[in-house]
C-alpha cells in the first residue's frame, strides 16, 4: 500500500499549516420576511438555528476522524437588506441581534451577510442597513456586513463611496476593531465562505456549504525546493500544491454537505494568512525571490502566485468558487507586518498589488485624522481597480484615533497586529462631493 499521500498530508497539517480555513452554511433567508420587523427578527432566528443547528458538530467530527484542522466554522445569510422592507434604521438593530443571538445558539464563530449591494442605487432596505451600521457593529459581537458599491456591469455608485466613507470613519470613533468586521466591495461574488465578506446570494440554493482552504505554508515549502529553477518551475510547482490543497477541501466540503444532508456549493481556495510565522503570503512571495515584499517585482510574483493557485484549484474540484486566490491582508500577515515596519511595503504598492491578487486593500491601519473623504478617495480607486478588470476589490481599513504613524495597533486573534500606515495628506474632497454615478467601462457591454 502506497502511504505517501497520507504521510504528505499529515505533513502539511503539522508542520506547514495546512487547514481548512472554514466551512460557511450559506442559508437563505428570503422566506424569513414578516409583517413588522420583529416577525422578521423571529422567523431569521428560527430558520438559522434550525437549519445550522449541527454544523458545528459535523464538522468537529470530521476534525476527529480525519485530522485536518478545521478553524472556523461560519454561516453566511442572504443580503439583511434585501428582507428589510419598510424598517426604518433605528428597527435594524433588532434583525441584526437577532443574527447575532442564532449564530451564538448554534455555536459558530462569525455569521456575514448583514450587507447591501448598492452599485446601482439605494432602496430603503439598503439605506436603512447602511445607517445602522456604527450601532450594530458596535453592539453585536459575530455579525459582519459587506456593502457592494460598484461592479462592472454597473460602474461605481459615488454616493454610496462618500457614504461608506463617513461610516467608516464615524465607527473608528466608537470602537478600535469594528471596522474590521466590515468589507466595501466592488464585483462582490455570491458565494464567498470568507469573513468579513460573506453573503449568500440570492441565485443559490435555500441552504449551501461552501468550503475555504488555506495553505500559504505548503505553498511556500513546496516553493523553496526549486531553489535556482526557472520561475515557470515555480509556477508549476504551485499549480501541482494547489490541486492537493483543493482536493483536500473538495474531500471535506462533500462530506460535510453529505452528513448535514445539505447541497455542496465550492471550494474557495484562497491563501489566507495568519500572523503566525510560516503561514504568510508574503513569506511565499519572499521565497520565489524577493528580498522582502515590497520590492521592485512583488506585483509580478504576485499574479504569477495568484494565477498558478486558480489553474490548480480549477484542476481539481468542479466546483471553485469564491475569491480564490491570494489574500495580502496587512495585520493577519507576519512577512506584511515586517515590511511595513521596515518602510517596504506602502499603502500605494499595496494598491497596485490588488490588481492581480484576490481582494484589495485589508486589515490596514492608518491615523485616525485621516478625513472621511479621503478614506472614501481609498474606497473609490480599489472600486475602479475592480470595475475597470472585471475583478473583485475590497477595502478594509482601519483608522486609529490616538495612533500615530509608525504605532503599532494590537486586535488580538485572528485580526492579529497592524503598524499604521502614512496617508497622502492631499485631499479628494471635491472630487468625492461631487457624488452621482462613475459610468460602467465600455467593455462591460457584453450580452
Amino acid at each position: 500500500m502506497d502511504t505517501s499521500h497520507i504521510q504528505e498530508t499529515i505533513k502539511m497539517v503539522a508542520e506547514e499549516h495546512m487547514d481548512i480555513r472554514t466551512i460557511t452554511m450559506g442559508i437563505s433567508l428570503l422566506d424569513t420576511i414578516g409583517g413588522t420587523v420583529e416577525e422578521t427578527a423571529q422567523n431569521v432566528y428560527t430558520k438559522i438555528t434550525t437549519k445550522a443547528k449541527n454544523l458545528v458538530a459535523v464538522a468537529q467530527k470530521i476534525e476527529r476522524d480525519y485530522g485536518i484542522p478545521i478553524t472556523n466554522k461560519r454561516i453566511s445569510v442572504t443580503p439583511v437588506a434585501l428582507i428589510a422592507g419598510r424598517a426604518k434604521p433605528e428597527e435594524m438593530i433588532i434583525i441584526a441581534k437577532a443574527l447575532d443571538a442564532a449564530a451564538k445558539e448554534v455555536g459558530v464563530d462569525f455569521i456575514g451577510g448583514y450587507s447591501a449591494l448598492v452599485q446601482k442605487g439605494f432602496s430603503n432596505g439598503d439605506l436603512a442597513l447602511i445607517k445602522s451600521l456604527p450601532e450594530v457593529l458596535t453592539n453585536t459581537d459575530i455579525v459582519m456586513s459587506s456593502i457592494n458599491i460598484g461592479s462592472t456591469k454597473a460602474g461605481i455608485n459615488l454616493d454610496a463611496v462618500k457614504l461608506m466613507g463617513e461610516t467608516v470613519k464615524t465607527i473608528s470613533e466608537i470602537s478600535g476593531t469594528a471596522n474590521a468586521k466590515m468589507v466595501i466591495f466592488a464585483n462582490a461574488v455570491e458565494d464567498n465562505p470568507f469573513m468579513a465578506g460573506a453573503f449568500h446570494g440570492v441565485s443559490e440554493p435555500d441552504v449551501v456549504i461552501n468550503v475555504g482552504v488555506s495553505g500559504p505554508g505548503v505553498v511556500k515549502n513546496a516553493i523553496s525546493k526549486c531553489k535556482g529553477e526557472p520561475i515557470d518551475k515555480v509556477a508549476e510547482t504551485i499549480k501541482r500544491t494547489a490541486f492537493k490543497i483543493t482536493r483536500i477541501g473538495q474531500f471535506i466540503g462533500s462530506l460535510a454537505a453529505e452528513e448535514l444532508n445539505v447541497e455542496f456549493g465550492i471550494v474557495d481556495l484562497s491563501l489566507a494568512p495568519t500572523a503566525e510565522r510560516g503561514d504568510s503570503v508574503a513569506e511565499v512571495l519572499e521565497e520565489i525571490g524577493l528580498e522582502q515584499v515590497g520590492a521592485h517585482g512583488t506585483t509580478a510574483t504576485l499574479m504569477l502566485l495568484n494565477d498558478a493557485v486558480k489553474k490548480g484549484g480549477v484542476m481539481a474540484s468542479q466546483r471553485v468558487g469564491g475569491l480564490s486566490g491570494a489574500f495580502i491582508p496587512v495585520s493577519e500577515d507576519a512577512g506584511m507586518i515586517d515590511a511595513v515596519k521596515a518602510g517596504t511595503l506602502s499603502l500605494a504598492k499595496l494598491e497596485a498589488m490588488t490588481a492581480v491578487c484576490s481582494v484589495g486593500l485589508d486589515m490596514i491601519a492608518i491615523p485616525g485624522d485621516v478625513p472621511a473623504t479621503t478614506i472614501a478617495g481609498m474606497i473609490a480607486d480599489e472600486a475602479a481597480i475592480g470595475v475597470q478588470n472585471n475583478k473583485t476589490t475590497a477595502v478594509r481599513i482601519l483608522p486609529s484615533p490616538g495612533y500615530e504613524v509608525g504605532e503599532i495597533v494590537e486586535y488580538g486573534g485572528l485580526l492579529g497586529q497592524a503598524p499604521v500606515m502614512p496617508v497622502v495628506n492631499v485631499s479628494s474632497a471635491d472630487f468625492i462631493n461631487r457624488g452621482g454615478h462613475i459610468p460602467a467601462p465600455i467593455h462591460s457591454f457584453k450580452n
